[in-house]
């Protein structure tokens, strides 16, 4: 079959084709972005008390999207290269280990939610009323995160061949779902009971069930590169998961590094105030509106450069990274431009208090200014995932977050002012862009250039 012959991402002009991959993502990324503000906006009307307790939430949470995009990313890399490669029974074999690898991290984090989600709270803050509102929070969102799991994977699987819009689609909607049904359960509205916190949890996990519902049919119908069998995922390969681990653990410790960046953080804020905290959550959310689009490029990037690595396309691959690089540091900029000039509305969307402001102007424009660094730190640890050297970004994200990051919150945080905190971020930024060109020449050396 023709499709089958040459797919778009070995034929269709780059520029155009790195459009066409990544804009739909970057667009329900950022329609994510949305909601994940908007979900903290309401939350935010309940009390500062519920905001902080979705703050305190967030590093597990960071953790179950972390095991699934990096599994994702396992996939991805090997279903795509398989294609480019033409090898059509190994695209199917991992795409349907990859099934079976989600329904192992839904059981793995179901455990969580049960036994772990008080206590996970109680470790962060000792306010009755914050750790109330954060265990409920918590647990609902791990216990009913399957959800969350199959849409990643479910998105990862149309990502893979190239058809982004239709993972633009299932994000989109689920989002969307989330958005109107936010202040529908957390106030009670159109008969639905009061819930608060967990009327937030709910919406949320709604969403990613709808959004794993949609996707799932897209790929059985719309999805022509692969073929998902119920009875081929409950026979999973030894080889075929070890190569998609291969790839996909760097990529989890590299993406998880974040929850324990941001845990360790609220840990650091939190014994100034609890505002201090809160602060730090809502920079979290703002932040998600120019990093999820660069996200996404990257996303939409990691098969182009995969399948014409495995089609031996030089010309095709550098064309790509200087394009994707030019566009994902202009985004970051735009970011740093708002931060800089509007830091009193932004703040004022989560109703925030004059102490909130005193913390979070200065704090939206300090950590901005390392916006351009890391938009260049995206795009050059695409081809470390897509050419299977994850590891290089997991030496990276670990550099960044905990031998720079953290240790350095805690040296500004023993002058007793918050303020100085904030100024870590680009400092972890600028030691994380020089480790990321010295690995990123050595690979484009010894891959790219010998193509």
């Amino acid at each position: 079959m023709e499709n089958q012959r040459e797919n778009k991402m070995g034929v269709m002009p780059v520029k155009q084709l790195i459009i066409s991959m990544s804009l739909p993502m970057m667009i329900s990324m950022l329609v994510q972005a949305l909601y994940n503000v908007v979900d903290s906006m309401f939350v935010a009307r309940m009390s500062e008390d519920a905001l902080t307790a979705v703050t305190l939430a967030f590093p597990m949470q960071n953790a179950l999207i972390s095991f699934a995009a990096g599994t994702g990313v396992g996939i991805n890399a090997l279903l795509s290269k398989s294609l480019g490669e033409k090898r059509f029974d190994r695209a199917d074999e991992a795409a349907n280990n990859g099934l079976f690898l989600a329904f192992l991290t839904y059981i793995l984090f179901l455990l969580l939610g049960l036994f772990a989600a008080g206590p996970f709270i109680g470790t962060q803050i000792k306010d009755p009323v914050v750790q109330e509102y954060g265990t409920v929070y918590l647990k609902v969102c791990l216990c009913l995160s399957f959800g969350a799991i199959y849409q990643v994977t479910f998105e990862r699987l149309l990502q893979s061949t190239g058809r982004t819009f239709y993972s633009m689609i299932s994000q989109a909607t689920g989002a969307i779902i989330n958005i109107i049904f936010d202040p529908i359960m957390i106030f009670g509205l159109f008969g639905f009971p009061k819930m608060g916190v967990a009327g937030a949890a709910l919406a949320t996990v709604l969403g990613q069930v709808i959004a794993a519902c949609i996707s799932l049919f897209l790929n059985l119908k719309k999805n022509e590169d692969i073929h998902i069998s119920l009875p081929q995922i409950m026979r999973p390969s030894a080889e075929v998961i070890r190569k998609i681990y291969f790839v996909a653990v760097p990529s989890i410790l590299m993406m998880s590094i974040g929850s324990i960046m941001t845990y360790a953080m609220n840990q650091i804020l939190g014994a100034f105030s609890k505002t201090a905290t809160a602060v730090f959550g809502v920079y979290f959310k703002l932040q998600s509106f120019f990093f999820m689009p660069v996200f996404g490029l990257n996303n939409g990037l990691i098969p182009v450069l995969a399948y014409n690595y495995g089609a031996r396309r030089s010309d095709r691959i550098k064309e790509a990274l200087r394009f994707a690089m030019s566009l994902a540091v202009g985004i970051m900029l735009c970011g740093t431009l708002v931060f800089h000039l509007v830091p009193q509305a932004l703040l004022g969307m989560f109703n925030a208090s004059e102490e909130m402001l005193r913390i979070g102007v200065p704090a939206l424009r300090i950590i901005s200014l390392s916006f351009g660094l890391a938009g260049a730190c995206i795009a050059m640890g695409s081809i470390f995932q897509a050419f299977s050297y994850s590891y290089y970004s997991l030496i990276v994200s670990v550099g960044r977050q905990l031998v720079v990051l953290i240790p350095v919150a805690m040296f500004l945080a023993s002058f007793g002012e918050v303020t100085l905190i904030w100024w870590a971020f680009p400092i972890a930024e600028l030691m994380s862009t020089v480790l990321s060109i010295i690995f990123f020449l050595r690979l484009y050396n010894r891959t790219v250039k010998t193509l």
